[in-house]
Formats: C-alpha cells, sequence, structure tokens
C-alpha cells in the first residue's frame, strides 16, 4: 500500500510542478488567462497538488516506520 501512495505522491508532485511552471510562464509571457481560468488560479492549483503530494508521501513514509 505505501509503494502506491509513493507512486501516487510521485505523480501527484511532479504533475504539480508542471502546472506552475506553464503558469508562471504563461503569467511571464502576459497571459492573464489559460483555459478560462486565471493564470494565478492554476498556480495555486499546482502548488495544492504539490502540497498533496507531500501528504501522500508522508504518509508512506510513517506507515514503513510503523512496521
Amino acid at each position: 500500500m505505501s509503494n502506491n501512495l509513493q507512486l501516487i505522491g510521485s505523480l501527484a508532485g511532479v504533475t504539480g510542478a508542471l502546472v506552475c511552471a506553464v503558469s508562471g510562464l504563461a503569467r511571464i509571457g502576459g497571459m492573464y488567462y489559460l483555459l478560462g481560468f486565471q493564470s494565478t488560479t492554476v498556480f495555486n492549483a499546482g502548488i495544492g497538488l504539490m502540497v498533496f503530494a507531500c501528504l501522500l508521501k508522508l504518509e508512506a513514509v510513517s506507515r514503513q516506520a510503523g512496521r
């Protein structure tokens, strides 16, 4: 189970980082909206994905330590 949590956490972290990068580059390029959302809102969604990834990784580590 902890392997699944680590895998999902890694995928969520990479996805969040990519979302933040795309949003940041779009904002620097002068695009205020991405897919109908403000670029800052998309950036916040990327941050949320990375926080979710951190929580999943923390849960996986705590389950391994409890063995």
